[in-house]
This record gives C-alpha cells, structure tokens and sequence, in this order.
C-alpha cells in the first residue's frame, strides 16, 4: 500500500482584492456587499504517488504550489478538488515555530509538543536529554523561546517531531535553517529514518540536499506539475532554469 495518494487535486483560495485594516471596515463592507475576491489557484491538477519507506522531493519556485501541497497531504488544509490519501502517522514539520508558545521556555515547550503529539510527561521526561543534546540547546533549556533565533527553534522542532520515528515525515526548507553542521545531522537523521521504513515528504530549495536524500521528485510550476521523475532526471531539468 502506498504511503501518500495525491489524486488530481486542485486547491483554490479566494484573495481579497483590497486591503481592509481592520475587523470594523470588514465587517461594513460585508454587510453593504462590497467585498469582493479574486480566485487564485494554487494548486491544479497535481497527482503523485508515493511508496512506502521513499524520499521524495518536491521543488519548484517560490510561489509554485510546494508549501500548500505539504499542507494538504499534512491535513491542514483540504482540497478543492480531488482527493488525499495519507496511510500512516504523520509528523509534519511545516511552519517554523507552528505549535510551540513563545512565551515559554524551551523545557516547558518541549514538554507541551510532547502532549499535543500524544507522548506522555513521564515519556517526555524520559527522553528530555536525548531531545535537547540533538537540538544543541543545553545551555538555553530555561529560556524563553522569543529570545531564540529562528535556528534554534528550527532544532528544537526537528528534535521533537523525530523523536518517535514516524510512518511520515513532512518537512518543509526547515533543514535550510541550522548551520551546516546541523543540517549534516538533521539528514543523517533521515537517512536513519528511510531505513528504518519511514516515509519523507521534502520541500527545498538546496537541489544537492534534494538529490543527497530524494529517490523520487516533483517539479511544480505555478502550481501544475511539470515533470515527476527520478532524482537526477528531474533536478537535471530544473538545473537548467538558472
């Protein structure tokens, strides 16, 4: 059985076509019925399928479609049209910082991801260690993640959403966050996860990561899938954009 069935979807949003500043001027426009949308497709008619234990790639421009597809095959968002089909459990690591209160500690944040993921306090506490040497966050365990920067978040979120190994892992260019060194151990970690069984869904923009990890990619453009094929067919093709 396949791990992720994505069958001729589409995904569609309706984008205001004039800034509104506030609650109060959106609330009269909509009860005068001067709101008014423009459709805008992000995704069209987009079908892959994906094996069990595969690394596949997604890649493509900003703009292209990749961040909403990982968020459909992720259940955040559902389709327009078409249909996605997830077969196991699903670790998104998506939006950097998504789920964690900044407010808090990194202990105290690592313990509340730890809930929301369905491990217990006594688990969590079991592997409170391993998590925090893997995110290199020794030193700052009892500090508020708003004085964090944007990789040590990145490390935190990476160590949490692996620590159980998944049937599916999304990541979306967080691996693009840490320095190099970490980056090393974060697809290290994936390989680990690959022969291990686990599925791994990836969006970025490094083309040598992808072709380091990726069996398989997609090239979207302007939300169409363009070419779907072996690792070195398809980075070869979109090589030749630049």
């Amino acid at each position: 059985m396949p791990a992720i069935v994505i069958d001729h979807v589409t995904m569609k949003f309706n984008m205001s076509k004039e800034r509104i500043d506030n609650m109060k001027e959106y609330l009269i426009k909509l009860l005068k019925h001067q709101l008014f949308y423009e459709e805008f497709t992000a995704l069209e008619d987009v079908s892959a399928t994906i094996e069990t234990g595969e690394v596949f790639g997604i890649v493509g421009l900003n703009g292209s479609g990749k961040s909403t597809l990982l968020k459909l095959v992720s259940g955040i968002l559902k389709p327009t049209a078409g249909s996605v089909t997830a077969n196991g459990t699903i670790s998104p690591l998506i939006e950097l910082g998504a789920g964690f209160d900044f407010e808090m500690t990194a202990r105290e944040n690592l313990f509340m991801n730890g809930s929301v993921l369905g491990y217990s306090r006594e688990f969590m506490r079991k592997r409170f260690d391993e998590i925090i040497e893997f995110a290199e966050l020794r030193e700052f365990v009892d500090v508020p993640l708003k004085n964090f920067s944007s990789g040590m978040v990145a490390r935190l979120g990476f160590s949490i959403a692996t620590l159980v190994k998944p049937e599916i892992l999304i990541v979306d260019e967080i691996l693009a966050v840490g320095d190099f060194l970490f980056q090393q151990k974060c697809e290290k970690r994936i390989q680990e996860m690959m022969a291990g069984g686990t599925t791994v869904l990836i969006v970025s923009h490094s083309i040598e990561q992808i072709e380091r990890l990726c069996s398989r990619v997609m090239w979207l453009e302007k939300g169409k899938v363009r070419m779907v094929g072996e690792v070195h067919e398809v980075c070869g093709a979109y090589r030749q954009l630049s």
